[in-house]
């Protein structure tokens, strides 16, 4: 199981998502171009030390992370609000990737037309989404649930 960030926008989200993949023993994929310089001082400062604790993986572009993913046998489950599919209802398998868009902009509709699932997170109807890194924190938690990783 591993969890990729697509164009990630802010640092402090990437960081405490490696935080988070640290404590959980997930692996992250982070998908360039980043909207920061990847050494800004607040992605460290988000990840503290907890970034020596993970295996990540930087990608050059969605299409070299794509190639990747396959030639791996990873299933790319996106998480997004344009799906009616619960995450909860749906059964995780330990060759998945939770793929998760760029906090401005979500992914491309290439990325959408190219991934194996679609998912998404029930909300209050009216809201726009999550933070990003809510968002992991709450799949990231069924996944772990779902397969027993504790």
């Amino acid at each position: 199981m591993r969890i990729a960030l697509y164009e990630p926008d802010i640092p402090q989200n990437t960081g405490n998502i490696l935080r988070l993949g640290a404590c959980l023993g997930l692996n992250i994929d982070i998908i360039e171009p980043t909207g920061y310089i990847f050494d800004d001082k607040h992605l460290k400062r988000s990840a503290m030390d907890y970034i020596k604790h993970i295996e990540y993986k930087r990608h050059l572009d969605w299409d070299s992370f794509f190639v990747w993913a396959k030639d791996n046998d990873f299933r790319l489950i996106l998480l997004t609000t344009k799906s009616d599919k619960n995450y909860c209802d749906y059964s995780f398998q330990e060759n998945d990737i939770l793929l998760f868009g760029r906090e401005s902009a979500g992914v491309t509709k290439k990325v959408h037309n190219a991934v194996d699932e679609k998912l998404t997170i029930p909300m209050v109807k009216g809201l726009r989404s999550l933070n990003v890194s809510s968002a992991v924190a709450l799949v990231a938690g069924e996944v772990c649930r779902q397969l027993n990783l504790f």
